[in-house]
This record gives C-alpha cells, sequence and structure tokens, in this order.
C-alpha cells in the first residue's frame, strides 16, 4: 500500500489542492511505516477509494447514525434494485464513524446482508460490501472484527478471483482482521488463510499491488502472540519463503512497498525459535546482503530516497539475526557489506541514529568471530570511519567498541593496524565518558592493543592516559576500578599499587578458573 495511488477528483479540483492532497497522503503513510518500524506493533491500514469522488480526507469526521438510520440504510440494500449499489456506497462511508460500525453489527441482520451481496453475483455490489467489511475491519473496537467472521470463507475465496481490486480489498481487511482475537486468527487458520495467501502470491507474483498486500497481511498474522505454535510453522510448510525472499528488491517504478513487506515477513520468521536452517538454504542471507550492498551503494551515491530506510532496517534485522543463528559456518561472501553497513552508519547518523545503530548491530555480528571481515574493515580503510562515531551516545559509541573489540581479538597484527587507524587517541577521549558500559568495553579493548605491542605501551603514555586509568581506579564502579586496576598492575607497574579490588578481583578470577582477558563476551554475537 506505500505507493501513492491515482485518485480521482472532481473537475473543480485544482492541481494545487491535489498536490496537497498526495502530499498528506503520503506523509500518513509515511507515519505508519515509521510507527510500524520503531514499535514493531501490529497496524491496520484502510485503503483509500480510488471511485469515490467525496471531499478527500485523512479523517472522518462523520457524525454516529442512530440505530434507525442504520437500519433504514440496510432496508435501502435491501430492497433496491437498481440502486443497491449506491445505498452500499452510503453505508460505507457511514461506517467510517466508529459508533456507526458498532450500532451497525448490533442491527438484526447487518452481517447476513453483506456477506450476501459480497457473496452475489453483482460484481459492483460485491466490490461495495467489500469496502464495507474492509470499513469495519479497520474498526478498533475487537468485537465488529469478530462480528466480520461470515464473510472471512469469501474474502479467502476470492484471492483466487480475477479482480485485482477486490484481491487487495479482501487482503487488506483479512490483514486487519487478524489481531482482532485469537478467535478470529484461528476461524480465518482453519479455513485455510495460510494456504490461500501463498497460492495468492504465486499466482499474482508480478503485480506489485498485490504482493505488498499479502506482504503486509502474513505479517498481521505472524506477529500474533502465539504464531511460533501453529502459524510459523505452517507457513514455513506452505512454499511461500522463495517468494517472500524474491521480493526483497524493491522495484524501480513501484516503489518499495512489497520489499518493505516481504522484509518484515522474514524478520518474525527469522527472530522467532523455529529453525531457520530453510531460510538459509532458501538463500535469504545473500538475498539479504545483495539488496543492502545495492541500497548502501545508492545512499553512498546520494540517492537518499524516501521511505528507503524503512527497508534497510528489517533487511539489517534479518541478516543480523540470521548471522546469529547460523554462526560462523553461515557467512555472507561480499566484503562490500561492510562498506553498505558504514555508508548506512554515516548517512543516517543524524536523521535517524536508531538505524545507525542498528547498522552497527550488524556490524558486529558480522565480524563477531570473522577474521576475513575484520580484516576487510582494515582493509577497506573503514575503521577511521568507525573511530568517527565513537563520540555519538545513544548506543553508537558502545556498539563501534563491540566491532572494534572483534578485531582487536584476532591478535597483534590486527591490533597494529587499529592503532594506525588512531584508535589509541579515540580511547582515551572514551575513558573519560560518562557511560559506565563505553568505559568498561573501552578498557577491554584498551587492554588487547596493549597486550599486542610494547609500542601500543609508549604512545600511550605519551597521551597521558596512564592518569586517566588511576581516575578511573579510584573514581569509577567496582567492575571499572578493578579492570583499570588490572590493566596499570600488569602493563604499567611502576603506577600500581596493589588494592583491595585487585585481590578480590584476582580471587575471583581464580575461582572461577577464567582471565579478565576473556574477550568471549565482545565476540558473542548480539541477540
Amino acid at each position: 500500500m506505500w505507493r501513492l495511488k491515482s485518485i480521482r477528483h472532481k473537475a473543480s479540483r485544482s492541481a494545487k489542492d491535489l498536490d496537497e492532497f498526495k502530499q498528506k497522503k503520503r506523509e500518513f503513510e509515511k507515519a505508519l511505516r515509521q510507527a510500524r518500524r520503531d514499535r514493531q506493533l501490529i497496524s491496520k491500514r484502510l485503503l483509500q477509494n480510488e471511485d469515490d469522488e467525496e471531499e478527500v480526507s485523512m479523517e472522518t469526521s462523520s457524525a454516529p447514525l442512530s440505530l434507525e438510520q442504520v437500519r433504514e440504510m440496510i432496508r435501502g440494500v435491501q430492497c433496491g434494485v437498481e440502486e443497491k449499489a449506491a445505498h452500499l456506497a452510503s453505508l460505507r462511508k457511514a461506517l467510517r464513524n466508529p459508533d456507526t460500525q458498532l450500532t451497525f453489527i448490533k442491527s438484526e441482520n447487518s452481517m447476513h446482508m453483506l456477506v450476501g451481496q459480497l457473496s452475489g453475483h453483482n460484481a459492483q455490489c460485491q466490490l461495495e460490501a467489500a469496502r464495507c467489511l474492509h470499513e469495519l475491519s479497520h474498526s478498533p473496537h475487537p468485537s465488529v472484527g469478530q462480528a466480520c467472521l461470515p464473510a472471512g470463507p469469501y474474502l479467502l475465496t476470492y484471492l483466487s478471483g480475477q479482480s485485482t481490486k477486490l484481491m487487495e480489498l479482501c487482503l487488506y481487511t483479512l490483514g486487519n482482521l487478524c489481531p482482532d482475537s485469537a478467535l478470529v486468527r484461528e476461524k480465518l487458520l482453519a479455513q485455510g488463510m495460510v494456504s490461500a495467501l501463498t497460492n495468492c502470491f504465486q499466482n499474482q507474483r508480478y503485480n506489485l499491488a498485490v504482493v505488498e498486500a499479502v506482504g503486509f497481511t502474513l505479517s498481521q498474522l505472524l506477529q500474533a502472540k502465539d504464531a511460533t505454535e501453529q502459524i510459523i510453522p505452517a507457513v514455513m510448510a506452505s512454499g511461500i519463503i522463495p517468494h517472500l525472499i524474491s521480493a526483497l528488491t524493491p522495484d524501480a517504478e513501484f516503489g518499495f512497498g512489497p520489499a518493505f513487506e516481504c522484509a518484515w515477513c522474514l524478520h518474525y520468521l527469522v527472530s522467532s525459535n523455529v529453525d531457520n536452517s530453510m531460510l538459509l538454504s532458501e538463500g535469504a542471507l545473500s538475498q539479504c546482503t545483495a539488496v543492502l550492498i545495492k541500497l548502501g551503494g545508492a545512499v553512498a551515491q546520494g540517492n537518499l530516497l524516501d521511505g528507503m530506510e524503512l527497508l534497510i532496517w528489517p533487511l539489517l534485522r534479518c541478516l543480523g539475526n540470521l548471522l546469529v543463528s547460523g554462526g560462523c559456518d553461515v557467512m555472507p561472501e561480499d566484503t562490500r557489506l561492510l562498506a553498505a553497513l558504514c555508508v548506512f552508519s554515516q548517512a543516517y547518523l543524524h536523521p535517524h541514529p536508531a538505524l545507525c545503530r542498528e547498522s552497527l548491530w550488524t556490524l558486529n555480528n558480522l565480524t563477531a568471530g570473522s577474521s576475513v571481515f575484520c580484516s576487510g574493515l582494515l582493509l577497506l580503510k573503514l575503521v577511521p570511519v568507525l573511530i568517527q562515531l565513537l563520540s555519538f551516545s545513544k548506543g553508537i559509541n558502545s556498539m563501534v567498541l563491540r566491532v572494534v573489540g572483534n578485531i582487536a581479538h584476532h591478535g597483534t597484527h590486527y591490533c597494529v593496524g587499529l592503532t594506525e587507524a588512531g584508535l589509541l587517541t579515540a580511547l582515551c577521549a572514551t575513558l573519560k565518558m560518562a557511560e559506565p558500559e563505553v568505559v568498561t568495553l573501552s578498557l577491554e579493548v584498551l587492554y588487547m592493543l596493549l597486550y599486542s605491542s610494547p609500542q601500543v605501551h609508549e604512545e600511550f603514555t605519551r597521551m597521558n592516559g596512564v592518569p586517566l586509568l588511576e581516575a578511573i581506579q579510584y573514581n569509577s564502579e567496582v567492575e571499572q576500578r578493578v579492570r583499570a586496576a588490572y590493566i596499570l598492575h600488569h602493563h604499567f607497574p611502576s603506577f600500581s599499587e596493589v588494592s583491595i579490588d585487585l585481590l578480590l578481583f584476582m580471587l575471583l578470577c581464580w575461582f572461577q578458573n577464567t582471565d579478565w582477558s576473556d574477550t568471549a563476551t565482545l565476540n558473542q554475537p548480539m541477540a
């Protein structure tokens, strides 16, 4: 649905009004997508009617109808012959009001009338009845969604029909009904919703409007609390996975909508507790990688298209979680991905800092345990790009420290590369920061750098780094104090005084049969 529909207007409407409406619609739809990305919440969609010539508005301003008025409209549909479609159109407009929706479902034979028109042979009445159901499905009241259940079999049947307009309406209506209650989902699943969506995707894979609608409806279904037990296994066995993966590439003319919806579907599948081996075997990892590299190239050239970041988001989550589930045995092969992730972290640092952090999180999962990608960051001279981000908070600097820690963990050659890139100077700044996690991670990385080469000791001393460690040893939290004391004792003994904290720390290491220099925490992929 994330495209601009060609809405017909009255001839008297000016071009300026049309442009203003289009802009308002773009902002409205982008806000919906942004909200879904930020909160990962189920969100209902309301399709705009292309044939409606009333004054276009994003808000419903009609007053609620009384019970008698609703009954009169129902009688108008039942008794009319040539005017049935007109009566249904009037009813549809009235159903935009939430109070009228409740009044309607409580009226006798109301849903029976709508289902009768939906299942009839009059194509126009069928379409208007579907639009009425679509308005009802958008209701905030769960009881309204449950009242629509008798229409479920017809909505699913029309997914294999000939009218793409009716197909879209049915898909978005089903997508709106899914979150209303477990009873609604149970009924729709029993009626074959998953197989109907799969068949619709297969038959309409070249119709991107329908693909987008299928993706939206499936994503609504996959977000259910009980999805892991029933829904996800059915989806994995349905044959829809290859179609979702192939739809991740955005269409140059149509836009990001279909790819966006299908990427979220894959994210919900990847982040569930099911085995991701099927997703990996179907090429989810390679496809996410290829699309991210392509988007990274566009961003690097300054082509930040509207809505692009909302596609990057679920692709990053898919890739990052696939790396966790697959381990070191399943890794991308194209090192251009490193450049793409660094480009995202730079380009979206100020407009979308959370997306910058998400890019770095994926980069952390990519470099954890991978000498190839750690070497790639050094060879491609991307480490200075990461170092520039150490001055930014909101979890960005701590994520950068995890990435450089992954690199340092591979030994002397890597630590030398980090030092030459200017990391030691940056660590002197991060050690002064107020964020405990940043200071702790800085101490871990510093220890690995100092352990790698005597030259690092000399340079750190010239930078007046030792007083920073002394300040941490006496002024910070216990964990940071003992780590600073440990570094001073092992690498700068002339400045070190054995403290009770250090003795307690060594005793703890002895009991746990571990060593502080173990960097397992840095190299564990984030969940």
